[in-house]
């Protein structure tokens, strides 16, 4: 006999409904899971080939400056294909885009895979290589966002883009020690090992999703895609400026963007100042130094996911301006110039920067419109990209024509200016409100 608490009985069709529901929530939360093995799968490949490709050139016999040839080729497509590729990535299915670039990188390092079996790599073909990864890379980085835009729920949005970011920091932090381990077991056998992850990426991503259910619809609607896609292709320069419109209209993603541009050219100059000035550190203390970013924003990701910091960091503007001004402190202590400064320094920042990134994600998938978010996030990412690659011959002029105090210094100097006129011209304690606006 019923208590008279209870509720009415569950019929058939709710219990099919309720099932149903349960195996949709299964699915979604397994395609998530996938899509971040197969996103830190192949960021692992892309830092390992960024150690294993100069390496490679140096090994051949290369000058300095084919050496690096190599590393310029595997940076500047940054430069040049990000917006083209946020276009590309808001226009086509973005698993099929990933599962295409892990496919082409798979194939190009096969060749020089072949090549380096019996020690006949060329330079020039390792350049063409190196450019296409980098290319690919790019292509791939923007297409796993709006992939993840897909299966990120509203529910619990935060937790699952931590989880994404602590991915992304774990293959930060093994990508060049792994390159390293595996090119002092010959290069054949660091080859073979990158082809096998990227291998493993397309496995993950081809595992997503069944859609031959979907099949008719998808056929019926091929045709007008590919209308779209020529239409967009004579006009990719008004796609990009889409792009950079959506992005202007969020005063939060404007904010962030000089945040952002900001202290990533601050770190990462200083970063080359520490290597120009690190002839008598032991190399095993530099590679300390420089895993502090990596182990800082692991620790950053995880914290995200607990409901007391995002209280803190939750998107506005006062989190933009306290990520400038923690950097500002880092800053400072690299002015002491010893290895564990320095490195107490990438670690400060790694963890801030990486409680910013999932901030600044959670916004985008939030608020940002869905159809255009690869274009503003390639927007963001270009203006990051372009720091990064001025930080490399700044940060080596500093360090010639200073000491390590004075050019350390100076980008202590620069930081704080950039902080106070932050401080001073942000609309400051204009935050987002703690609900946002649903995803569009």
């Amino acid at each position: 006999m019923n208590s008279p608490a209870s509720g009415p009985p569950i019929t058939k069709r709710q219990r099919a409904k309720l099932r149903k529901h349960t195996i949709r929530l299964r699915r979604q939360r397994s395609n998530f899971r996938r899509a971040v093995a197969s996103i830190a799968t192949s960021s692992i490949g892309s830092r390992t080939l960024g150690i294993i490709y100069p390496l490679l050139a140096v090994a051949e016999g290369a000058s300095p400056i084919q050496v690096g040839l190599v590393t310029f080729a595997l940076t500047v497509p940054g430069l040049l294909f990000y917006m083209p590729a946020g276009v590309l990535a808001d226009r086509l299915n973005p698993r099929s885009i990933m599962l295409f670039t892990e496919f082409m990188r798979g194939i190009a390092v096969f060749s020089v895979l072949l090549l380096a079996c019996v020690h006949t790599v060329a330079i020039y073909h390792l350049v063409l290589v190196a450019f296409l990864e980098g290319a690919l890379g790019v292509v791939y980085s923007l297409a796993d966002t709006a992939l993840l835009s897909k299966l990120i729920p509203d529910e619990n949005m935060t937790k699952r883009v931590a989880a994404s970011e602590t991915g992304v920091h774990f293959a930060v932090l093994t990508g060049r020690p792994l390159g390293g381990l595996l090119f002092q077991l010959g290069a054949p056998v660091a080859l073979f090992a990158n082809a096998v992850l990227f291998v493993c990426s397309g496995l993950f991503l081809s595992a997503i999703a069944d859609f031959r259910k979907r099949r008719r619809r998808a056929d019926s609607a091929r045709h007008r895609q590919r209308e779209d896609v020529r239409w967009s292709a004579r006009r990719l320069l008004a796609e990009t400026r889409t792009g950079v419109t959506e992005l202007n209209r969020h005063q939060f993603m404007r904010n962030a963007v000089f945040a952002t541009t900001t202290t990533n050219l601050a770190i990462n100059t200083v970063i080359v100042i520490f290597l120009a000035g690190s002839a008598d550190v032991p190399p095993w203390l530099v590679g300390i130094v420089l895993a502090g970013g990596g182990i800082g924003g692991a620790v950053g990701s995880n914290l995200a996911r607990l409901k007391v910091v995002q209280k803190y960091t939750r998107p506005s503007t006062g989190a933009l301006l306290a990520q400038m001004w923690i950097w500002v402190f880092a800053l400072g202590i690299t002015t002491l110039t010893e290895p564990m400064y320095y490195g107490l320094a990438t670690l400060v920042t790694g963890c801030a920067g990486s409680l910013m990134n999932v901030s600044i994600r959670t916004y985008e998938l939030r608020n940002v419109d869905r159809a255009k978010l690869a274009r503003v996030v390639s927007v963001h990412r270009l203006a990051s990209h372009a720091a990064v690659c001025l930080a490399a011959p700044l940060g080596g002029w500093l360090a010639m024509i200073g000491s390590g105090h004075n050019a350390t210094g100076f980008i202590l100097a620069f930081t704080l200016v950039m902080a106070i006129g932050a401080s001073a011209v942000m609309p400051r304690w204009r935050g987002v409100p703690e609900v946002l606006s649903s995803p569009r």
